[in-house]
């Protein structure tokens, strides 16, 4: 499916302080590198001391504030699962099906026990296909499990009629991060997919399958095909790439070797006449794949993908070896986490709202959500101004600007309404059978929306997440209460830093509204042209800047970053910081307030900004990262933004020949 959610990162006023949980201050004076000069390197002048003080732990391939505050957020919601475990006549059912997910998950020893029993079945229906004709059955019935072998399928916005939700079929089936990993000829790129094989091999041992050398040749041969038959991530954020509406007769038409009309019906999604094919050469890929291999490789390869999905709630063996290769090579994890915070993610990831809404019942201010969505409105007021004052755009698109923005729906840190899973069976004693439920359930939800209107008051993550979005198809932002904490935003810190941490933010989100992938979409959310052709031109140009810009920056050794890749997120940081300091001076009214710290309320904010992005990362994360991750590094996002804002460089007196002086700047908002 597609995944047109821009979010705002890696992935105190709302947080109650819990015993033991480390402080995390809005402002860090003692992060600072007083030795650095902020106009040479300003991140190392905002993070020098806090980064070497915070080397990347043994257990991660990142560590910077995201993660510090992610990790306090998983300690809370630790404490949450711990007492919801524990049986008692007293616990609610929400509690009752968390508490019991986690200690399922928890009781390695049982888990240890099963070995690969519990998705033996699975493994013998996949065993027993006789042929070909069977497949779209055998691979309907995965999908009702929660498995997308092959490609993905689900429910989705209708990019030209955003109220409707409508099917949605688009390319997937891969192991490797990107589809690029298939094809590039350097050194690292061919040792990686011999270690890829590799890995797959050991799974299929793991599971008893006979020949698993043979096999895990033939999962990379049909993957390679499937990756032939895909997008790659620069194309995929052209939207109209990805829109081609088409009868379920037209669909058939693209494949002679898939009856996707049997697996459709099979799915168990509500009967329709049309869906969006994101992607139509890779469902012809997936129709040549299936012609021109065996029934015994595709029998392997969908058993290598329900034992690469499922090796999280199997045993030790098996989680060990998919952490040894997804983590430890392809992200430089030198130890896995402790069971505790995998068992926490997982709870998290499989029953979201049962422990998000603990998670708001525990956390959540009301002081904190009115000073939120009051600077919300004051970073709206910011945009406004600084789109009545462009000089490249034309009265005509102006309006139709004006009209989005005003249109622009908030929600903030906390669910209009919670799933209750009232449904969905959870026992102390079935780790994998909770999970297969709870997978069951959301993917009949999914497919139940089909035909239905869109339901703008869902979220698109937990709210426990340190995270933030924008959704093109909703025209909303989105600010889960997880993320509404220090360094972000402190109820007790001044304006100016709380106007560079979570001001920045809602800057970053709105601009995403009208950055290169945005702005194609109108005020109600349809893919819609909405702009003249000398304004789309114009701002063509401006963003040609920053690609040109973030690709000159090196990300590991031999890596540069791929400018038009990181396009958006980047438009979106140097407009987000922007509107946050014109909104901070609008409050300011021209008050200069006394130095805090040793620094002026300009100074501060930048600071507030630089600091929220201190972090370290192993190589070989930076690495994958450059080549996958639509966002800058973190020192690019700091040092790439404040380069090309005057209103920086006034406030630490930088020379026009210093390293934090572009010229000339980039800008489009």
């Amino acid at each position: 499916m597609r995944n047109m959610l821009f979010h705002f990162g890696l992935t105190s006023l709302l947080l109650t302080a819990t015993a033991g949980a480390q402080t995390l201050p809005g402002f860090d004076a003692g992060a600072i590198d007083r030795k650095a000069d902020p106009c040479v390197d300003f991140f190392q002048f905002a993070c020098g001391a806090w980064n070497a003080a915070n080397p990347v732990p043994s257990d991660q391939s990142t560590w910077g504030r995201f993660d510090a505050l992610q990790d306090r957020n998983r300690d809370l919601l630790h404490n949450l699962l711990e007492a919801a475990a524990k049986p008692s006549g007293t616990r609610t059912p929400l509690e009752q099906k968390m508490g019991d997910f986690y200690g399922a998950c928890m009781d390695e020893a049982a888990v240890n026990t099963k070995g690969v029993a519990p998705v033996k079945p699975t493994l013998d229906r996949i065993a027993a296909i006789k042929d070909k004709g069977q497949l779209p059955d055998a691979i309907a019935e995965l999908y009702r499990s929660g498995f997308t072998p092959l490609f993905r399928f689900g429910a989705g916005p209708d990019a030209k009629k955003s109220s409707q939700m409508i099917a949605d079929l688009d390319q997937g089936g891969i192991g490797l991060p990107d589809r690029d990993y298939y094809f590039k000829t350097d050194a690292k790129s061919e040792e990686l997919r011999m270690q890829y094989v590799a890995h797959v091999q050991k799974m299929l041992e793991l599971a008893g399958v006979a020949d698993s050398a043979a096999k895990a040749r033939a999962v990379m041969a049909i993957e390679t095909a499937l990756a032939k038959g895909s997008l790659d991530r620069v194309a995929r954020r052209e939207p109209e790439k990805l829109y081609h509406k088409m009868t379920v007769k037209e669909l058939q038409a693209l494949s002679s070797n898939f009856a996707w009309t049997k697996f459709l019906v099979a799915s168990g999604a509500p009967r329709f006449v049309s869906l969006n094919v994101d992607v139509p050469d890779f469902v012809k890929a997936v129709d040549g794949t299936v012609a021109s291999s065996s029934l015994d490789d595709i029998k392997a390869y969908l058993t290598w993908y329900v034992l690469h999905d499922t090796s999280t709630v199997l045993s030790e063996p098996f989680q060990k070896e998919t952490f040894n290769f997804f983590s430890k090579t392809l992200r430089g994890v030198k130890e896995q986490r402790p069971r505790w915070k995998r068992c926490v993610d997982l709870t998290d990831q499989m029953l979201p709202d049962a422990l998000g809404r603990k998670f708001v019942e525990s956390t959540l201010g009301q002081e904190g959500i009115r000073r939120t969505r009051e600077m919300v409105g004051e970073i709206e007021k910011a945009m406004e101004g600084t789109l009545e004052k462009l000089d490249w755009m034309s009265a005509t698109t102006k309006v139709q600007a004006m009209t989005k923005l005003h249109a622009v729906m908030n929600k903030i840190g906390t669910n209009d309404k919670w799933q209750t899973y009232s449904t969905v069976r959870i026992a102390a004693n079935d780790f994998f059978g909770n999970r297969v439920h709870a997978s069951q359930y959301a993917s009949a939800r999914d497919l139940a929306k089909i035909g239905k209107p869109v339901d703008k008051k869902e979220w698109g993550m937990s709210q426990p997440t340190v995270n933030a979005y924008y959704d093109p198809s909703q025209n909303n932002i989105n600010f889960p209460a997880g993320i509404l904490q220090p360094p972000f935003f402190d109820n007790k810190m001044d304006d100016a830093v709380n106007f560079g941490g979570i001001g920045a933010v809602i800057g970053h989100e709105l601009t995403h509204g009208f950055d290169d992938e945005g702005r194609q979409y109108d005020a109600v959310g349809n893919l819609r042209d909405w702009w003249t052709e000398a304004d789309g031109k114009a701002f063509d140009q401006r963003a040609q800047c920053f690609v040109d810009q973030y690709s000159g920056y090196t990300a590991v050794d031999d890596v540069k970053l791929n400018g038009k890749l990181t396009l958006g997120e980047n438009t979106a940081d140097n407009g987000g910081l922007r509107l946050a300091h014109i909104a901070l001076m609008s409050k300011l009214q021209g008050k200069e307030p006394a130095p805090v710290d040793g620094f002026t309320a300009a100074q501060r904010l930048f600071l507030g900004w630089g600091q929220v992005w201190c972090q370290n990362r192993t190589p070989e994360a930076a690495r994958l990262r450059a080549q996958t991750d639509p966002h800058s590094p973190s020192q690019e996002r700091v040092n790439g933004v404040v380069s090309n804002m005057p209103e920086f460089q006034k406030a630490f007196a930088c020379r026009t020949n210093q390293p934090m002086v572009r010229g000339p700047a980039c800008r489009v908002w």
